[in-house]
């Protein structure tokens, strides 16, 4: 008998007479399994099988020992509550105590009195068999909840589990992170944009200057921080960061002890729901010694470059030392020929005044100068800058300009960009040293309108740019070299023939102006570098100066005017002294910043200052002219440099504020700036 069978089967014990057999073949009739047992032994033990119900006569159990059967009836399950249809005796008067206690004891009990018919004792046992169906079903459902309940506690436990395990790597990831940011020297931030407060690592207040973590930070607080000079940059990157989704800033700020100090900003917006930025994050890092030792690279990479051009500028010097030694030497030997001399004055002079040109470019390129972004026409310095070029290119490379004359504008610094297109073509010129002929180098510019696909990997924005490439038809570039082209260091050239500081210096220059460059090269076929530019929509700025001096008609100084001429050079000043004094100016001279201060005390009358730049004495030009404006308010004064030999000099010259005349000069051109400066403002 399966166990579905025996579940589904009454028991049967009535051991006395025909009641066992008769009420089994009723049942039976009916469909409903049976078994018969023979003592309350075997019942128990049927019972304990497996039974929907269980059939038995009063008198059976009267006698019977009932210690195993209550023990069975204890331990049923929750769900249990096991029928029996008591087959009694009719009583004529109460039920004797000890049977009324054990038809209790059995619990489930329905009680029959016989006789019974057949109806009644086939409706009994349905009754019966239906709420052991219904116990069953109890039994499955409780069943079933306690293998969900396991099961739930078996994934709780595996969850727990797992929460722990990535709670602990989580925190042993943040842990690593922390410290590798800390060794890398980065400080973590988290803003929020709604509210303006923030989480940061302990290393991004240091960076500020703050030993001890703030209580509160946020886009204020960090603007307070940024040098006045600098805000604009920062709101700027903070506004396209809104746009782009990226922020990336480099500033001046100035720490809680007061040190200025260069810090790079790089950052990712997220967006809420309803795509409006809601937050912020990023790392934030000092970069003032790696600013410090760019500068250094760049000025190696410009004396790298003006050793290039050394061969070449020697060349063109000696041709004009050519002109002019020889000129003079035959104007001693024969200086009573008017014409002979007058002509090779004239040949002299125009020599020294390509020297003159040859010697500002490059100083314009080589000197240690402040960045200066300026918005302007890249096509005005490319042609300025020509003469240069083509001295790197070589006389054996033809070098090509193709310029869009409706070039826009950018906001570049022009010696860093001289210095960029200056690297191209000296590494295109060495491209072609080893090749035949038709070398060529061209150097185009052109508005380009870039789309998000083609700026996809380079971090900038899209929109309008000025491209300026230079394209060579030398010897290429092989592809494993071409990745890493931009690393500082890096060369394809031989040793001793280069530092691989070129196109790094090209890159830094690029995305210090929000652009990019990419290089295209197939070995064999040539090389064109690309350098892309923002369009600027800032005005073009105009040229700072003495402004158009060959407009100016010639003047002499007027009754009296007095000038105080400071030169330590004797030979210069010997010159200075004759030339305003051929101009009717009086002179009064200071071979050092001193002297020339002691006159300014005094109570002469002195009209201008006219002073060389640089100076011995620890005092130079500019720092005069400041403190002559103390001591005489109002003084006019022109300063004159044959060029600044450092940076705190170039500083207050290149604010504007004091206008300069350039060594050499002539001396139409010396009454033209002395002119300029009495009649203005300056």
């Amino acid at each position: 008998m399966s166990e579905a069978e025996r579940e589904s089967r009454t028991v049967i014990l009535a051991p006395r007479g025909r009641d066992a057999s008769v009420v089994e073949r009723l049942l039976s009739r009916g469909g409903t399994p049976t078994s018969v047992c023979a003592d309350v032994s075997e019942w128990v033990t049927c019972l304990k099988a497996g039974a929907a119900a269980a059939l038995v006569t009063e008198e059976a159990l009267a006698d019977a020992d009932m210690t195993a059967l209550f023990a069975w009836l204890d331990a049923q399950p929750a769900w249990s509550d096991f029928p029996f249809i008591v087959l009694a005796t009719r009583q004529v008067g109460r039920r004797p105590a000890a049977a009324a206690d054990m038809l209790s004891r059995l619990g489930n009990v329905v009680l029959l009195e016989r006789p019974i018919n057949a109806e009644t004792l086939t409706s009994a046992v349905a009754s019966a068999l239906r709420a052991r169906r219904r116990q069953y079903q109890a039994r499955s459902l409780l069943l079933e909840r306690e293998r969900t309940q396991e099961h739930l506690h078996l994934l709780n436990e595996r969850l727990e589990r797992r929460v722990a395990e990535r709670t602990r790597e989580v925190e042993a990831a943040r842990e690593t992170l922390a410290f590798a940011l800390d060794a890398a020297g980065l400080g973590s931030w988290d803003l929020d944009l709604a509210t303006d407060a923030s989480r940061r690592s302990p290393l991004h207040d240091a960076i500020f200057g703050y030993a001890e973590p703030l209580a509160a930070w946020g886009r204020a607080s960090f603007r307070e921080h940024v040098v006045e000079e600098d805000r604009s940059t920062m709101d700027a990157a903070f506004s396209s960061a809104m746009e782009t989704g990226a922020l990336s800033l480099e500033c001046r700020i100035k720490r809680a002890d007061g040190a200025v100090r260069w810090i790079s900003v790089k950052g990712q917006i997220k967006h809420g729901p309803d795509g409006a930025p809601v937050r912020m994050a990023g790392i934030l890092s000092d970069v003032t010694d790696q600013r410090l030792t760019e500068d250094s690279l760049r000025q190696a990479q410009k004396m790298e470059a003006i050793g290039q051009l050394t061969g070449g500028v020697a060349h063109d010097f000696n041709n004009l030392l050519t002109v002019i030694v020889g000129g003079l030497d035959m104007m001693i030997r024969r200086p009573e020929q008017v014409e002979r001399v007058k002509r090779l004055a004239e040949a002299a002079m125009t020599a020294a005044r390509r020297g003159e040109q040859l010697t500002q470019q490059l100083l314009a390129f080589s000197r240690r100068q402040m960045l200066r972004p300026q918005t302007l026409n890249p096509n005005r310095l490319l042609l300025d800058f020509r003469p240069l070029a083509e001295r790197a290119a070589g006389g054996a490379i033809e070098l090509a300009f193709d310029l869009d004359p409706a070039l826009d504008p950018i906001r570049i610094d022009p010696a860093q960009f001289e210095a960029a297109v200056l690297n191209l073509i000296v590494n295109a010129r060495d491209a072609m040293e080893a090749g035949a002929g038709g070398a060529r180098i061209a150097v185009r510019s052109r508005n380009v309108r870039l789309g998000t696909a083609a700026i996809a990997d380079k971090a900038v924005p899209p929109g309008s740019y000025v491209a300026v490439s230079v394209t060579d038809t030398g010897s290429g570039i092989a592809p494993e070299a071409l990745q890493r082209v931009f690393e500082p260091f890096f060369t394809t050239k031989e040793v001793g023939k280069g530092t691989g500081l070129g196109l790094s210096q090209v890159y830094g220059f690029t995305r210090s102006a929000r652009g990019f460059v990419d290089i295209a090269s197939e070995v064999g076929a040539g090389t064109t570098v690309n350098l892309y530019f923002p369009v600027s929509s800032d005005p073009v700025g105009e040229e700072t100066g003495l402004g158009p001096l060959g407009a100016l008609p010639l003047r002499k100084a007027g009754e009296g005017e007095t000038i105080l001429l400071v030169e330590d050079d004797a030979q210069v000043l010997d010159m200075a002294i004759e030339s305003l004094e051929e101009l009717r100016y009086r002179v009064i001279v200071a071979r050092n910043a001193a002297e020339a201060l002691e006159h300014l005390r005094g109570v002469e009358r002195i009209d201008i200052l006219f002073s060389d730049v640089v100076m011995p004495g620890g005092m130079n030009g500019s720092q005069l002219a400041v403190e002559a404006g103390r001591i005489r308010p109002g003084l006019k004064v022109l300063l004159t440099s044959g060029y600044v030999a450092n940076l705190d000099e170039g500083q207050v010259i290149g604010q504007g504020t004091l206008p300069v005349l350039n060594k050499p000069y002539r001396r139409d051109e010396l009454a033209r700036s002395l002119r300029l400066v009495l009649a203005g403002d300056s």
